[in-house]
This record gives structure tokens, C-alpha cells and sequence, in this order.
């Protein structure tokens, strides 16, 4: 088969000193032949991620893991997401099932070590990408995955190079250039029940920039993707868990309270008839009709009841209704024009387009609905069960209903992604110069398409009865049911764009000779200008349009930036090479477009890389490095007003009972997020220092230890931890009018503050063997990520420190303590033969305390709750494929992804999406699934 032109790759697999995921992918995944096309290609200087100086040895001073296209077709990833997320070195990126519950429209990233999404710069072809949101996270469903050539991963801080977003590292796409003649594949997905999918793509390029002095290439490729639901897997089906832990038996109702026949809350006055002191009755008027829920609900007894009346509610099973993966399209085309204008000088032009087009359904809606005393409906399906409370101490009933009969809320989201570069590259004697302007837009269309109703119509239903909350679902009459279609709202509610302007200046070459050869130095300046965008749509920007909702907040926010950089290679001796890098940066202050105010003030900071590397022998390399960093707030975390952020994952208690403004039982309370004009920028310290070893061409290993602290981490206090200590944190919380029945309640504020600090640390490492056997060349190998510390100061405190490794975290996260993937390939002819296995380790659940134990409580006839902690065991899943090369021209790929079926463990964690039951963001919800693909080259 042949291989393209990669003179850097045939270096780093000729040279011995080769880094881990470079061993552990390229060779273990069988690219040998390689290896000696390596020997006969002549070495071209390149610009490798992590260096601004373009030189020939890829491998510097700090670690840099590659994937090549080749390598990427081996894995089996159908996507960049979930290409990047599969490498052990990522954890705490977002994955595209959060769509489910959130406005997220499928965003996906990457995370390096687990220091989070916006402290990973993600690079395509060496340049920024227009982000998602006012913060720096690109979408990588932006990315042309068919475009790709290869990705390189700086696993090191690298902010005095890239700029204040690198702290964690980098991520760099670079896509195909100078490409002759053409590719098109096809792949069919099929899950085990749901959640099919299938692209195709087709790369073509015409000229030679060696011959021809041009090239022209285009890259286009479709996905679509099928919906997945909850029913369709068992560990997903239901919000109601029944389990064992330790030889006993627990229910978990992770049920919501509003359901369909609605609940009834009651709140009283107290027993002298004065005002409302705080207790409540709830029930459920059908449960006391019939003595028993209606279908898809399970009873509710609160442990501790609060007033003098019942407290049994019937609870929603909403998980059985969700999709666990949603439904999406996605077309991106890339094309990419150079022209030599003269041997030495290079133009070029760039252009990629994404457009993502997702569906998302959750639950239908739930809604407060006032019942007046003097109503039909009160006298119903309330005062019969009021028991021995008089009428004259009610003071007000809600209804919590599910709106069931409107449909589920299904939502679309049309991401659009356009990226323009054009610039040139020269090269003047030993100097190499580039430099380009970069364009780049990410823009949002959020649309209601079901489950959302006009107000003025839903209203109109309730008012005249015609609309009952206390019906089953299903129950009302065929007039009401034509009203309730007539009120479904289907239009977009808002608009959402980031862009990015820019332009950039590099240069590098030797400056001075010294021991081990020529000093090079590299310099460059950029400037860029961001401008994010959020604009409601009419029926958007009131709350008085749409039943039941917050009116969108309108942004229009900018700010520009600057930096410049230096950086010094010196090979002090042929083995030992030491090198720094210097950066000043300046972000200016956040204007607000609508308004012409600035807020908060300009930043400016110089940080620095200090590294080297150290080669005794050619088998055997050291390296080591130490820099600093700093990250300017996002936008919107400086310039936000107090605005709705939707509702708290999880239902509460009152935070403070017995006040006016309680919600009834466990309810979920309104969100509210504020910006901070005096936030600072954020810093860190890191450090780093490993070896790689490769005593003959048959094994090879290597790791690398790192290091990272920061300080001044922009925070705000979790809603768990508010919830679970209102007295200590009483300053965030206040009230919001809710929209559905017109009452204050409490809601929780999420203030931005710089009070965060974090310490993370851990190995990086790797083990490949290689033989000839009499069945072919066998390549194994290992590599992983090993955590060894990851911990932060608790929300709202600066020194009291907490930790998310083995465990489920306040931040409502886990950090694995150890992630590695398995490979082990067998090329045997024209058959290629991969088995992968994807570990991650296991750790402690959630703590809860509102499970109940199912012996205590029949013995007592009464609702016993129990503290329960799983522990979650280790997760790992089996992948496999086969290619068949028919010729040169033809290849065919079958494969297995969680070849054995792998479920999700059970965990009862609440946040990050609406899950039940297990956790979306670190398991295989589609379960075993076959593909089958085919390419041809032309």
C-alpha cells in the first residue's frame, strides 16, 4: 500500500528518539512499512507543535504525541471528538450526549490531564479557531476529519509560545496539503439496537507544488447520525433504581416531582389563620383516588414530613422519556490552494466549513399551575383529601404538572463553522519566515421545534378549564388536544456567534554556532480581535411569549488581544540541547457593543518556558522543562449580568424552611449567573521531566512526569455545596419570579470569583515491543496516564483543598486515577489485524442520602432512608478491526467497537446531564457496535 509523503514522520520513526504515543500508535498499529520508505526519504525542515523554529528533528525538548490520517482510519473513531477522547492524556472534556438537557448543541472538546477544556488550545493548521461561547474551547465538531493528515498533542504547558490559553497544552489539527489524485470511503455503523450512523467522504487534489508550482485540494464528507433512547438500553431506561450494595437492597427515586396527573402542593397558614408560616401538604390526587401512580411514576413518601397534612407525591420516571444520544447531521468541507511563487516562497489559502445540525428531546415541560380555591378543580381534586385541614387555612395550591400531552421538549441546534486563512511562507538563506491572516466565525441557531408552548394560548386553556393538570396523560378532550397543537411553538429563540480576526508574524533560523551545532532562535508577533454575539429572536427576548420560560439575554461583547514571543534553541554539545521561550501578551478590557461601556480593566502578563534535553546515548534521552502561564476570564465571566442559567440538576429541600419564599417538598430552584468586573487573570507554575528509552529497533518505552499548580482560578460555589450549607453561603441566594405561576421562590446564584487554586500532577507513559513471527510483524503496545495528585481549594474558600481522583467530586466530576489503552496489531500480507482495549479505573460514587433501604422500610411501614457510596468498578471496553487491502487502490475495514458489550457501571451522581442511572461523559452508551467501511483511491 502506499504511503503519502511524510518526511517528518519517517524522521521521528527513524530516529531514537521517539516519543511515547508516537511508539505506542504509529508502530503498534502496524506502519512499518514505514519505516522503509524512512530510509530513502530526503528530511525537510518542519514546524512541529510545541516550537515556533522549523528545523528537522521533531523531537524536542518537551513531549509531543502524533496521529497520523493512517493511524486515525486504525482506531475506529468515527469523529474527532471521538478520535482525541480516547487518548488516555484527556480527561474533563465535554462530550456530545450533554446536548441531552443542556443548549451545549452537541459541543465537544478536549481536555489535556483533566485541567479542563479552556486550558487546551486547539490549533488547526498551527492557528486559532473561532472558540464556542466568549471563553477559548473550540468545538472540535468543527474539525473536517477527512481533511486530517495528522494531529499532534503538546502534553506540556504551553502558554509562552501560544498565548494565555495553552496552560494545559495544545492540540493541533494539520490538514492534508499537496495531495495528487483522490480518496472515497463509506462506513456503516450499526449499535446493537439503536443509534445507527454512517458518513462518506471524498478528498481530491490536482496539481504538484514540485512540478506544477500548485496545488488545489478539496475534502467533503457527510455524517448522520440516528437517535438513541433511554429505553433502548437497560442501564438507561428509568429514573427509578432498584439495586444491591453490601447484601441489601435500595430504591433510588431520582423521579421528579412534577407529573402527570399533577401534584397537589398545599400551602397553609398557620393554625390561628394568620400568615403563611412555611408548612405545606402535598399529594396526589389521583393516588388518593385509586391507590396507586398512574404508568411511568412511582410514589414518593417523604421521610420527615413538615405539616400536619400528607406527604406522598407521585414521581415522574423523565429519564424513560429522554434520548441518551440525540440525533445529528454534519457536512464540512475543507479545501486548501497553494502556489510556489518562486522556489523558496509559498502562498496558500485555506477554507473549512462545518455545518452540525442537532436534535435533542428531553422530557415535556414542567410547570407550576396556580389552582384557585374557589375553582371546579379545587373542589375536585383538592379539598376531598385535605383530610383535617380546613379551607380556611389554605393558602395557595400548585399544581406541578408534567406537560405530557404537549410533547416531549425537542430542541435543534445548527451550528455553522467558517475558517479562512491566507498567508505565505518564505524561506531567505537559512531563515524561514510565514506569516497570515486568519478569519474565523461560530455561529449558533437554537430552535424550539416541539414540547414548547405559546403563553397566550396555554394560558387561555388553563383559565377556561379546559386544561386539566390532575388528568392522565392522554386524558384531555379532542377539542383541548387540538389547542394544545394549535399552542406549539416552532421557530429558533435565539442566535449565538464568536469570531475571531486575526493576523500573525513568525520567523526562524540559526543565529549563532556553538558546540552541538547551529543556535536557532524564533520570533513572532499576533494580534486578534474577539466578538461574541448572543441575540434572542422576538419570541425569544420576553418571558411573556412562551409558557413557562426566562427571557434569553441579549450580549454583544469584544476585546483584542495582542503578544509577541521569543524563543532560543542552543545545542550546548551533540548530546545535550537547552532551550527557553519568552511571551508578553496583552488582552484589553471587555467592551459591551450594545452599550459602548467597558468593563473590567486591560491585563497584560510575560511568561516563560525553560526546557532541555539530554542524550547520552542514541538509545537513551532525558528531558525536562519549567514555564509559567496565565489565562485572561472569559467574557462573559467579566461582563454577564445577572441572568437565568436554567434550574439546578438536582431537586432540594428549602434552603432555608419555613420562609415565604420555599418551594414545596424537593424541588428543583431557579439558576442565576453574574459576571465579576474585578476578576484577574488566572496563573499556574508547571514543570516537567521524562526519558525515553529504545535500546533496539524491538522495544521501546518511555514516560514522562508533569507537573501544574495555578492560582486565582476563576470559581463560583456549586449549587451542592450551597444547597448543603445555605447559612455559610446565604449571600448567594436570592429570588426569581417563576414564569409558570407567577411566585418568588429562592434561586442560587452562580457569581464568578478568583479565589480558586488547583494542583495537578502525573506520568505519562509507554511500552511497545515489535517481532517477526510466521504470521507477520506483531506490534504491542501500552501506554497510559497515571494521576498522582488532582485537587483544588473548595468553592468559595482559598485554602481548603478538595479532591475529585478516584472519586466523585463537589465539582461534580471524576478524576481517574489511571487510563490506558492496549494495542496489539498483526500485519499478515494484505490483512491487518487490531485488538484494543480502553481501561479506566474505578472510584468512589457520589455520597447519598436519599436512597432507601427496601427491608428497613416495609418492616417499618414507612420510608427509611440510607447513606449509600458505591464504589464504581473499572471500566474498560474491547475494540476490534480487520482491513483487508484488495490492491493498491481498494480497501475494506470491518470492525467491533465494545466488542463485548460493555454496559456502564452504576452510579446514582447527579449533574452534567440528565442521565440516571450511569454516567454518560466516561462510558459507551451505544454499546457493541459493528462497522463496515470501504475506500478507493484514485
Amino acid at each position: 500500500m502506499d504511503e503519502p509523503h511524510y518526511p517528518e514522520v519517517f524522521y521521528m520513526l527513524k530516529t531514537p528518539k521517539v516519543s511515547a504515543v508516537r511508539i505506542a500508535v504509529l508502530a503498534a498499529l502496524g506502519s512499518m512499512s514505514v519505516v522503509t520508505h524512512a530510509q530513502t526519504t530526503q528530511l525537510e525542515r518542519i514546524e512541529v507543535t510545541g516550537s515556533s523554529i522549523r528545523r528537522i528533528a521533531a523531537e524536542g525538548s518537551i513531549p509531543v504525541q502524533t496521529l497520523t490520517s493512517a493511524d486515525i482510519a486504525k482506531t475506529g473513531a468515527t469523529s474527532v471528538s471521538e478520535l482525541i477522547q480516547k487518548l488516555p492524556a484527556m480527561q474533563g472534556f465535554s462530550v456530545t450526549t450533554t446536548a441531552v438537557g443542556t443548549n451545549s448543541g452537541g459541543f465537544t472538546s478536549a481536555s489535556i490531564h483533566d485541567i479542563g477544556e479552556e486550558y487546551t488550545l486547539t490549533l488547526l493548521n498551527g492557528r486559532r479557531v473561532a472558540p464556542t461561547g466568549s471563553g477559548s474551547a473550540v468545538n472540535l465538531n468543527s474539525i473536517p476529519m477527512s481533511a486530517i493528515e495528522r494531529v499532534e498533542i503538546v502534553t506540556d504547558g504551553a502558554s509562552a509560545l501560544y498565548g494565555s490559553d495553552a496552560i494545559a497544552g495544545v492540540v493541533n489539527f494539520i490538514l492534508k496539503r499537496n495531495l495528487q489524485g483522490g480518496n472515497v470511503e463509506a462506513r456503516y455503523d450499526m449499535p446493537s439496537g439503536g443509534g445507527q450512523s454512517w458518513n462518506a467522504s471524498a478528498v481530491w487534489g490536482i496539481g504538484n507544488l514540485d512540478t506544477d508550482r500548485f496545488n488545489i485540494m478539496l475534502s467533503y464528507r457527510h455524517d448522520e447520525q440516528k437517535r438513541l433512547l433511554a429505553t433502548d438500553r437497560d442501564f438507561a431506561k428509568s429514573a427509578f433504581v432498584r439495586f444491591e450494595n453490601g447484601g441489601k437492597e435500595y430504591f433510588y427515586n431520582r423521579g421528579a416531582p412534577h407529573a402527570v396527573p399533577a401534584n397537589a402542593s398545599i400551602a397553609l397558614k398557620d393554625t390561628k389563620g394568620g400568615t403563611y408560616d412555611g408548612q405545606y401538604t402535598a399529594f396526589n390526587p389521583e393516588y388518593e383516588k385509586t391507590g396507586k401512580c398512574a404508568p411511568k411514576h412511582e410514589l414518593y413518601i417523604q421521610a420527615n414530613t413538615l405539616a400536619n397534612g400528607k406527604d406522598a407525591q407521585c414521581y415522574f420516571d423523565f429519564a424513560s422519556t429522554l434520548e441518551i444520544f440525540p440525533e445529528s447531521k454534519r457536512d464540512s468541507f475543507f479545501t486548501n490552494v497553494n502556489f510556489m511563487l518562486t522556489p523558496k516562497a509559498r502562498l496558500f489559502a485555506d477554507y473549512a466549513y462545518s455545518k452540525y445540525d442537532l436534535t435533542a428531546v428531553i422530557a415535556p415541560n414542567a410547570v407550576n399551575i396556580p389552582i384557585a380555591t374557589n375553582s371546579a378543580q379545587f373542589a375536585t381534586f383538592i379539598q376531598p383529601y385535605l383530610g383535617t385541614i380546613p379551607v380556611a387555612n389554605v393558602s395557595s395550591v400548585t399544581a406541578t404538572y408534567r406537560m405530557m400531552d404537549f410533547g416531549g421538549r425537542t430542541s435543534r441546534t445548527l451550528t455553522e463553522s467558517n475558517h479562512f486563512v491566507a498567508g505565505a511562507e518564505v524561506d531567505i538563506g537559512e531563515w524561514s519566515a510565514s506569516g497570515g491572516f486568519t478569519y474565523s466565525k461560530n455561529e449558533v441557531d437554537e430552535q424550539y421545534i416541539n414540547g414548547y408552548s405559546k403563553r397566550t394560548e396555554t394560558n387561555a386553556l388553563l383559565s377556561s378549564g379546559a386544561l386539566n393538570p390532575f388528568a392522565l396523560a392522554g386524558g384531555q378532550s379532542a377539542e383541548t388536544m387540538g389547542k394544545i397543537r394549535d399552542s406549539i411553538f416552532n421557530g429558533s429563540v435565539r442566535s449565538e456567534s464568536t469570531e475571531l480576526t486575526g493576523a500573525d508574524l513568525r520567523a526562524s533560523g540559526p543565529v549563532f554556532k556553538v558546540a552541538g551545532g547551529d543556535a536557532m532562535l524564533g520570533v513572532g508577533v499576533d494580534v486578534r480581535n474577539y466578538h461574541y454575539k448572543q441575540v434572542p429572536t422576538d419570541a425569544g427576548k420576553v418571558s411573556t411569549f412562551l409558557f413557562n420560560f426566562a427571557a434569553i439575554p441579549a450580549f454583544d461583547l469584544e476585546r483584542k488581544t495582542a503578544g509577541a514571543f521569543s524563543e532560543l534553541i542552543v545545542p550546548i554539545t551533540k548530546a545535550l540541547e537547552v532551550s527557553g521561550a519568552f511571551r508578553y501578551d496583552t488582552i484589553s478590557a471587555t467592551t459591551n457593543k450594545a452599550s459602548g461601556a467597558t468593563v473590567g480593566e486591560d491585563l497584560s502578563a510575560t511568561t516563560y518556558k525553560l526546557s532541555a534535553k539530554y542524550q547520552p546515548m542514541r538509545q537513551l534521552m532525558f528531558r525536562g522543562s519549567y514555564g509559567t502561564g496565565f489565562k485572561a476570564p472569559s467574557m462573559l465571566a467579566i461582563a454577564r449580568p445577572q441572568t437565568p442559567s436554567g434550574v439546578t440538576s438536582n431537586p432540594y429541600t428549602c434552603p432555608f424552611p419555613g420562609t415565604e419564599f420555599c418551594k414545596p417538598g424537593r424541588a428543583q430552584y431557579q439558576r442565576l449567573s453574574e459576571g465579576n468586573a474585578l476578576l484577574q487573570p488566572e496563573k499556574s507554575t508547571q514543570f516537567s521531566f521524562g526519558l525515553r528509552f529504545e535500546p533496539n529497533a524491538a522495544f521501546s518505552a518511555g514516560m514522562d512526569y508533569w507537573n501544574i499548580e495555578m492560582k486565582d482560578q476563576v470559581t463560583s460555589v456549586s449549587e451542592a455545596l450551597g444547597f448543603g450549607d445555605p447559612k455559610t453561603y446565604a449571600d448567594l441566594f436570592t429570588t426569581f419570579t417563576d414564569p409558570g405561576d407567577g411566585k418568588k421562590y429562592y434561586a442560587y446564584k452562580l457569581a464568578s470569583i478568583n479565589i480558586g487554586q488547583s494542583k495537578t500532577s502525573g506520568v505519562d507513559w509507554d511500552f511497545t515491543t515489535r517481532f517477526n513471527t510466521d504470521f507477520g510483524r506483531w506490534t504491542n503496545s501500552i501506554a497510559g496516564t497515571y494521576l498522582i495528585e488532582s485537587s483544588y481549594t473548595r468553592p468559595g474558600t482559598r485554602d481548603k483543598f478538595e479532591t475529585s481522583l478516584d472519586k466523585f467530586g463537589i465539582n461534580n466530576a471524576v478524576s481517574f486515577r489511571n487510563i490506558f489503552r492496549v494495542t496489539s496489531s498483526m500485519q499478515t500480507g494484505a490483512f491487518q489485524n487490531t485488538l484494543s482495549m480502553n481501561y479506566r479505573s474505578g472510584y468512589t460514587d457520589m455520597p447519598r442520602s436519599d436512597v432507601i433501604d427496601v427491608a428497613a422500610s416495609a418492616a417499618a411501614k414507612r420510608p427509611i432512608l440510607a447513606n449509600v457510596t458505591l464504589q464504581v468498578p473499572a471500566y474498560y471496553t474491547f475494540d476490534w478491526q480487520t482491513q483487508y487491502d484488495w490492491n493498491k487502490a481498494l480497501n475494506i475495514k470491518f470492525g467491533v467497537k465494545n466488542l463485548w458489550d460493555k454496559a456502564p457501571p452504576l452510579s446514582l451522581r447527579t449533574g452534567g446531564s440528565h442521565h440516571v442511572g450511569y454516567d454518560p461523559r466516561y462510558t459507551d452508551s451505544l454499546g457493541r457496535t459493528f462497522y463496515l467501511s470501504a475506500g478507493y483511491k484514485f
